[in-house]
Order: structure tokens, then sequence, then C-alpha cells
């Protein structure tokens, strides 16, 4: 069966409204808009009672559409007088589709899902005939949705990838490499059709291949939110998703303008759900609306599973009482080597940081702030409202080099050395160093209490079997009382955090 058995288009037409009080329960006011027209010589090809309340529609050939408006005002002059009929005006440069699907419920959701909501809808139940009538411009996006449904044929997911450093690069290597077995799979499509960082951005409707790092760098198009999502809507693309893998606080303040023209988002950008309350819960009220998806499961623990785990338990109506857990691989790393090696405190900060775990400036891991985000964003999970200013946080730098040159911070490491040295010593036997981030308190109220700070644990413990710069999570909630779900697994790295990203997109992909 061919697309044009059953998808069939019709462009240059035009819509013909009317719009009244009343006038629509009137007998024969259909047979007076037909044989108007055809006395004109005016084909009409649908008419249909408008969703809106006392409407109807009428479909003709946009060239005859000034046609008709003046000899139907003319036919219903005095309904206009007595103010029946308020208003009659066409709207120009619409196609019809016409189509066959005893899934037509589910065509209509996809299509408002992507921000098409048909100008007018027919439908002829026993032949499961349905025509819809879209501005020409969604034409194209329309057909791809309808024959996806339709066909089964794959479905074609577009990708903007928003940063292409360390994780924004290695998720454009993992999706280019698994494209061929997830079409082959899931029947999935992922097109990644826009790159960009704060300054250009490069986009192919087609979608990039393996030589995607070299168009980037000859693309002189200037980085823009608008001008992406006019790329969009200029060449019709569907199941848009816009990935955030920048730590941009500038940038996350367009996620709503994503959401409003018809994008989802995946993020491992952890800004945005640290943000005050009200920014926070003003974003969900968007993504409900129109009725888009934000997944963010690499916000705490990487690739780890954390965040759903978290989520399902609080859906069920499970009782989480604390959450307390190493959140920082970096910290991981360097406490869990630092508890067993005898060397210099300043040493480990180094070699850390020459392995790629730290910030170029360590003081951004040292400072405890990344910790405290995770933390904020597992206590709003469970729609506490606390905010960043409520969390105690423990600062590892010294108060004498918080304001120093990064380069200066780095020369002066070792006067950090007597100080971690005597915490150290001052452990009770068998207790190791980690830096830990705890939500207690009543969690059935507003706010919990998050702490954020270095503390002396058994080496026997959960905590204090970590190893290498791995991050682990208990959660313990009302069922399991004493015991609680551990979750642990690497917790930091470009391609750890690019595949919970990607694994993500799938996740929103399959579902949308």
């Amino acid at each position: 069966m061919t697309t044009s058995d059953i998808i069939n288009i019709y462009r240059n037409k035009a819509l013909v409204n009317f719009e009244g009080k009343d006038f629509l329960g009137q007998i024969g006011v259909d047979s007076r808009i037909f044989k108007v027209l055809n006395d004109t010589g005016i084909s009409v090809g649908v008419i249909s009672q408008q969703a809106i309340e006392n409407g109807i529609s009428v479909l003709v050939d946009e060239n005859d559409a000034e046609d008709a408006v003046r000899v139907l005002s003319e036919e219903f002059k005095n309904e206009k007088t007595k103010g029946a009929v308020s208003n009659i005006y066409s709207i120009n440069n619409v196609a019809v589709i016409g189509f066959v699907s005893e899934n037509y419920n589910k065509i209509l959701s996809e299509l408002q899902r992507n921000k098409i909501f048909p100008l007018l809808l027919n439908q002829i139940a026993s032949a499961g005939r349905v025509n819809i009538v879209v501005t020409d411009n969604q034409t194209e996006i329309t057909k791809n949705i309808i024959e996806t449904e339709i066909y089964g044929k794959p479905k074609v997911v577009h990708l903007a990838l928003i940063g292409h450093g360390n994780v924004g690069g290695t998720l454009v290597e993992q999706i280019l490499d698994s494209s061929h077995d997830i079409l082959t799979r899931k029947r999935l499509q992922l097109k990644i059709v826009a790159i960009a960082n704060s300054k250009k951005m490069a986009l192919n409707k087609g979608g990039f291949g393996s030589d995607w790092r070299q168009k980037v760098n000859y693309s002189q198009t200037v980085s823009s939110v608008e001008g992406l999502i006019s790329y969009a809507k200029e060449h019709h693309l569907e199941n848009l998703v816009m990935v955030d893998n920048t730590a941009s606080k500038d940038f996350v303040k367009h996620y709503d303008v994503f959401v409003e023209n018809g994008f989802d988002i995946v993020s491992s950008n952890k800004i945005y759900n640290t943000l005050p309350i009200a920014s926070y819960r003003s974003l969900r009220k968007s993504l409900e609306k129109n009725k888009k998806q934000y997944l963010y499961e690499t916000n705490v623990g990487a690739g780890l599973p954390l965040i759903d785990t978290i989520k399902l338990l609080h859906l069920s109506g499970e009782n989480i009482t604390r959450i307390k857990g190493v959140f920082s691989g970096t910290l991981s790393y360097v406490f869990n080597n630092f508890s067993l090696r005898n060397d210099k405190f300043s040493t480990i900060i180094n070699e850390a940081l020459e392995k790629g775990y730290t910030e170029p400036d360590p003081r951004e891991d040292l400072s405890g702030n990344d910790v405290a985000r995770k933390l904020l964003i597992l206590a709003r999970e469970l729609d506490l409202i606390n905010e960043f200013e409520d969390i105690n946080i423990q600062n590892l730098v010294p108060e004498t080099l918080l304001s120093v040159s990064k380069s200066e911070f780095l020369s002066r490491l070792e006067e950090l050395d007597e100080e971690y040295q005597k915490i150290k010593e001052n452990q009770k036997p068998g207790h190791v160093l980690r830096y830990v981030g705890d939500l207690h308190g009543d969690l059935q109220k507003e706010k919990g209490e998050l702490d954020v700070k270095l503390v002396s644990v058994p080496a026997t413990s959960a905590l204090g079997q970590l190893k290498g710069s791995d991050s682990i999570f208990e959660i313990y909630t009302e069922s399991y009382g004493e015991n609680p779900i551990v979750i642990m697994g690497a917790g930091a790295g470009a391609k750890v955090t690019a595949r919970g990203v990607f694994g993500d997109i799938l996740r929103l992909s399959e579902t949308k």
C-alpha cells in the first residue's frame, strides 16, 4: 500500500469562516451556503462546524476565497445586521490532508505535541476517513507525523545539542556510533540538526555525520536561540529535543522559550533545577501546558539511575526519610586516596587535577557548591521548597585562599596540608574521611535540613568502602527502615555523563 492510497494532500486552499451567535441551529444554513457558492461557480471542499462554539468553516480554492467571502456576506446580510452572524472572513494558504486511520486520536495528540493545531477537523466515522486543515507551512511536518503513525515508519527525532566540549563532544560520537543499531532495533532515527556553543552554531537539517567537528569549526553562524528556533520552524522539523551539555547560568534562562516553541529538554546542566523555587515551578507549569518533558538524570550521579529511583519512590507514596552520600566524583577520588595513602593533601589535589577529575580551578569542587546543588535537586524531587541559601556548606578552601587568582591558589596548595593532615590523624581508629551531602529532618514538612560537610566514617561502612572516583547514595525510607537502598557506581567522567544524557534522549524519544 503506497502513501497515495491513504494520505492525500490538497494545497492552495482557503478556509472561509463564519462566526456568529445562535445561527448554527437554524434550518437551511448549510444549504444556503452551498447554493450561493455553487451559483457563483465556487466549489466547496469541506463544510464543518468549528471546534469553537457557533462557527462554521467552508473550504474553497484559494483563488475563490475573496469571491466566496463577498457572496456569502451578501447572502447573510440580514443575519449580519441582526448580529446572528458577526464575521465572515477567509484564512488563505492552507492545505487539506486526508487519511484513513482508526488511530486518529493518537495522531491528533502527536500533532499537538508538535505545536500543530488543525484549523479544521472533518471525520467520516463509517469510512475511518479524516480530513484535517493546516497552514501550508505545517504540511510536511504533519504528513511526516501521520506517516509515522499509519505505516510505523521510523520516527525521526531532531536533536539540537548545546555544548560540544568533553561531555557534548562525547555524546555526539556516541549517537553517531549507535545510530544504525537504534534505527534497526527501535525504528528510531536520531538526527543531530544543530550543534552550538556560546559563540557559534552549525545547522544541518539532514543531520550531522562523522565530519561534524570540521563543519562546526568552519561555521560562520552566530549562536542564537531565536535563530535555532526559526531554523526548526523554517524546515518543518518535528519531534524536537534541545540537549544542554553546558554549565551556563545564562543559557538556562532560555529553557522556557524552547518549551513554548515545541522542544523537549534533556540536560546535564544543574543550574535550572537549583534556581529560586518560583523559577523552578514556572518551568514545570510550562512543560505541563505545552505537553513537553524535561529529563535530567545526569544532574546527580552522572549515569546512575538515582533521580528516577527517587521519583518512583516518591510518586508511589513511599515516605523517604533521608538521602545521604558522596555526591562528587572529584571529592570521592580526593578523599578515597588521601585516607589510604601517606601523600600530602596538596599532592592528591594536583593528581586529581592532572587526571582531569577536577574543574580547571579546583576551588569549584572544594567549595562544596557542586555537591550542594545536587543535594538541593534531590530535595526538590521530594517537593521540598528549600532554596540554595538553606544549605549548610563546609567550604574546604581556607578563607585566605578564596579570593586569590587561580594560579596563586595552585601555587599555595601546600598551605592546606597541615590542617587536613591533622583532621586525618584525629579520627577514630579504622575510620576514613568522606565529603558527604545529607538531606534529613522531617521531610514531610515544606523544608528539609541540608548539610554538605567532611565527615569521618568507619572504613567498613558502605561510605567507607568507596573506591576510585565512584559516588554512593543511601536512600532511607519508612518501609526499608534502617536498611537503605544503596546506589553506587561511577559518578564522574565525560563518557559516563554522556551515556546518561544519551539514555535520557532515548527514553524521551520512545515516549514522544
